[in-house]
């Protein structure tokens, strides 16, 4: 069965009514895709978005961008699109960029990332989502362990990136920024190239994606996704979500991460909706709904943290009769907020679950509004994947309301939207996927009804404002500052970003816990971290709990931590980033 037969099928599903046949129709699908032969060569680009929907809907609009603190925008036709992205293609090819060679792609929420990403599948290049919230110092290990042979940015990210290039001694073959830098190929240059580029002929399990991701005791990881685990594997991202086409569909989440090749681009551009991008500088939550209202938004995505922030803005002042389907991901949401929201907007928010190594695994599918969401849970397995519990010997759980590891069962059918693997790495590799297993590395439990309950993570990764930071990163940063003699950093629990990075600090000989000495190494973490890594409370302490063989007892601390945040108790040697005035514009 062709592609283009399979996406068609798919399409004409989503516009069923959201009831039980509609659950049917999807489960029947999902177990016929599950287990069929993927033809040896496939190239979305080529196959689905122009030769399904720019062929059927050329002059529909893909894209609608705004800068909703300016009112400015923009619209893109698919017909557009397509050809935005094509230049790209060409560009890139006229300075020798091959099929296979990495792209960096480290550009804010503008119209030019969504046609980048088109270019990567097209091409057939591997795309590397960058956030421009990078360092120097990030950017350096990234150059390091996967040399850039392309790079597209804007003005301010492209004076970092040449910072790093410069200090790890890499030499892309092109750069292009969008504006203007002496070095760099200007984007509006691209305007001369053709509208039209040939596919890339590339296989079903050829690597398109490498997405950096935190883990916990190592730098970060790169996830490789194929022509088929993101773009095929996001037609269950799309069932989830409930997009079908010709809606306007809305994502809140910045390029560089999974979550927006999840939402932004190919579960509304898998059915031909329009997908649309909000800039902003600052999030502010009235801003963000008036947009939603003013471009009659139906589909909706996005983290807790954003409905957190949402909860303090004038909810009842603004429209929602054209929004349809409401959805969140990134971690648990809270039934506050589910309570809250279905007031004031008379629409469910459907939690789901997945990670940058997957397309939606659990979730509340479509059919379960009107009566069957329970707030708190994030659902059950979606139909792409055989998800289990395993406990810690891996034998599986099969009675309800035991905790135990989220695992994809592989030995049936391997899901089309699960990664290859961690490239250049095996040995991580080897550490997630044990015998017929793939670990995610969460931990959760059913209950008797079926309905699964996330618990936290079974490693130490910290979730904070929908990112994921590993402990090493900031402990090895914290640990060049010559006060610190050892590190342990946790998630510490928030009712807006969910959790904070907090580092226990034991402070080496000749040094004093003080006020002084805090602000001193929030401003080391500052100047070499991201951003969204920078610790925001800094305990010192006389010592970590650990284990009889000497590693960090990070369980422990965390244990410690939420009891201390219950309680509403400060340490004697304990500070918050946002008692110092001198932090403010971070």
């Amino acid at each position: 069965m062709k592609m283009e037969e399979i996406y068609r099928e798919f399409i004409e599903l989503t516009k069923l009514p959201d009831n039980e046949t509609k659950e049917k129709a999807m489960e029947e699908f999902f177990r016929k895709l599950n287990t069929m032969q993927l033809p040896e060569y496939f190239n979305w680009a080529e196959e689905i978005f122009e030769g399904v929907h720019v062929k059927d809907r050329g002059n529909q609009k893909a894209l609608i961008w705004s800068n909703i603190e300016t009112g400015e925008k923009k619209e893109y036709t698919y017909e557009q699109f397509a050809a935005e992205g094509n230049r790209i293609v060409n560009f890139l090819r006229g300075h020798g960029v091959e099929k296979g060679d990495s792209f960096y792609m480290m550009i804010p929420l503008l119209p030019p990332i969504w046609f980048a990403t088109f270019a990567t599948v097209k091409g057939g290049f591997i795309g590397v989502p960058t956030a421009t919230t990078m360092t120097v110092r990030d950017l350096e290990y990234r150059f390091k362990v996967y040399p850039p042979v392309a790079i597209m940015a804007d003005e301010a990210s492209a004076k970092t990136i040449d910072e790093a290039l410069s200090n790890v001694g890499a030499e892309p073959k092109v750069k292009i920024v969008i504006g203007d830098r002496s070095g760099w190929e200007s984007y509006d240059s691209l305007s001369k190239e053709s509208s039209e580029a040939e596919a890339a002929k590339t296989k079903w399990d050829d690597i398109i994606f490498s997405f950096f991701t935190s883990g916990t005791t190592g730098l970060p990881k790169r996830v490789a996704h194929t022509a088929t685990s993101y773009p095929v594997g996001h037609l269950m991202t799309a069932c989830i979500i409930n997009v079908q086409p010709g809606d306007i569909h809305h994502n809140l989440s910045a390029p560089g991460w999974a979550k927006y090749a999840w939402s932004s681009f190919f579960a509304p551009l898998n059915v031909g909706a329009t997908a649309t991008g909000f800039y902003y500088t600052r999030l502010n939550g009235d801003l963000y709904l008036q947009a939603v209202s003013e471009f009659k938004v139906n589909t909706f995505c996005a983290p807790p943290t954003a409905w957190r922030l949402f909860m303090f803005a004038d909810i009842g002042k603004y429209d929602y009769s054209a929004l349809r389907d409401v959805v969140s991901a990134g971690e648990p949401l809270n039934p506050e907020l589910y309570e809250q929201w279905k007031k004031y907007t008379d629409t469910e928010i459907r939690d789901f679950y997945g990670q940058t190594e997957s397309t939606a695994m659990i979730g509340n599918p479509p059919w379960f509004k009107g009566g069957k969401i329970i707030p708190g849970s994030f659902g059950r397995p979606t139909f792409m994947y055989d998800v289990t519990l395993v406990d810690d010997e891996g034998n599986e759980i099969t009675k309800p309301n035991e905790v135990g590891h989220i695992v994809v069962r592989l030995d049936r059918w391997r899901p089309i939207g699960l990664f290859k693997e961690y490239m250049g790495d095996p040995e991580k590799t080897a550490k997630v996927f044990v015998g017929k297993y793939y670990y995610t590395g969460d931990k959760a439990f059913f209950d008797e009804k079926g309905y699964w309950w996330f618990v936290g993570r079974a490693d130490d990764v910290i979730k904070t404002s929908d990112y994921r930071v590993g402990p090493f990163e900031v402990e090895s940063a914290l640990i060049e500052h010559p006060a610190v003699a050892e590190a342990a950093v946790v998630g510490s629990p928030h009712p807006i970003r969910y959790q904070l990075v907090k580092a226990f600090v034991i402070l080496a000989p000749g040094y004093e816990p003080s006020r002084e000495l805090a602000l001193e190494l929030f401003m080391h973490c500052k100047n070499i971290l991201a951003r969204y890594k920078i610790p925001r409370i800094i305990e010192f302490v006389p010592e970590l709990p650990k284990t009889i063989s000497g590693k960090i007892r990070r369980v422990e601390l965390r244990q410690i931590e939420e009891e201390k945040r219950k309680k509403g108790e400060k340490g004697e040697h304990e500070y918050f980033y946002d008692d110092f005035p001198e932090l403010k514009s971070s």
